[in-house]
């Protein structure tokens, strides 16, 4: 990289989203009203990397006086390699979606954190108005969305957590990777293929992209009960695919705006130090995104 050979350049308090692609983002929207909310100077844009060229682009970033990148899909796993420390929360998902560049001694610490988890949890439980203490949860996905959110759910100290996804190894990955975290915490860890599923569960999250391309994740129709939320990550105008499917086994539904304005929240807090209110954006996101 050349960030370690160049001195960082002057400017604003610059932020940014980088991704390919990322032209639909809508954190430039969300992070101009979280700074408009706290009375904070920053500028907040896009920027498209090609896919091999995400180290140029973060060096280019850096040497304009770049301060901090909202990582998304499909650079969260390089952005884990990039960073020189990470949170635990980081750690243990292996992925970073938030860096922050601070210049130490002429240099620069390259810190990564992931907010996804936070801001899923936080969303679940302040807006869905569901606790996951003691819940029983489903986690549909055993890819980069599941395994951002695992340690941020355990730490709520549900009673079971299930992950399944359609390749099982990549499930007992995961099991493996967070069994200590889940036994310290006294949570039953299982997975595996789908059909592993034990009985109804309060909590379903689709960690997977099925909703992209208008599938359903595979999960038993028994799993869902009057109670049951029924969480996408995904969200779009209308209610997604899986949401109109647990809706119609007779479950509660809501998508991932909440959890994508409440990430970007930590981001922010992250970076500036300032926690934002997330609910009025979250408010207009909404109002906004009704009326398309």
């Amino acid at each position: 990289m050349l960030l370690a050979r160049k001195s960082r350049g002057q400017g604003l308090n610059r932020y940014a989203v980088i991704g390919n692609p990322v032209a639909h983002s809508k954190s430039p929207d969300i992070h101009a009203n979280f700074a408009k909310q706290t009375g904070e100077i920053v500028e907040y844009g896009r920027i498209f990397a090609p896919v091999d060229g995400f180290v140029q682009a973060i060096d280019a970033f850096i040497l304009a006086g770049g301060h901090g990148l909202n990582i998304t899909i499909p650079f969260k796993l390089q952005a884990y390699m990039l960073a020189t420390r990470r949170s635990k929360r980081a750690e243990a998902a292996g992925a970073v979606n938030t860096l922050r560049f601070d210049c130490i001694d002429g240099r620069i610490d390259i810190l990564g954190d992931n907010t996804d988890g936070i801001g899923l949890v936080t969303d679940v439980e302040m807006h869905s108005c569901v606790t996951c203490k003691g819940a029983h949860v489903l986690l549909l996905g055993a890819g980069g969305a599941a395994r951002g959110v695992i340690l941020p759910l355990l730490e709520r100290r549900p009673r079971r957590l299930t992950i399944i996804n359609r390749t099982a190894a990549r499930t007992f990955e995961l099991i493996e990777r967070f069994t200590a975290f889940a036994q310290a915490v006294d949570c039953i860890l299982e997975g595996g293929a789908p059909g592993v599923e034990h009985g109804v569960y309060d909590i379903i999250i689709n960690a997977t992209s099925s909703s992209l391309n208008g599938t359903v994740p595979v999960f038993a129709p028994a799993s869902i009960y009057s109670n049951t939320l029924a969480y996408d990550m995904m969200y779009a105008a209308k209610p997604t695919v899986f949401m109109q499917h647990a809706a119609r086994l007779g479950g509660r539904t809501s998508d991932g705006l909440g959890m994508l304005v409440r990430q970007a929240a930590e981001s922010f807090f992250f970076w500036r130090g300032v926690r934002p209110n997330p609910t009025p954006v979250l408010t207009e996101l909404r109002a906004t995104l009704a009326n398309c």
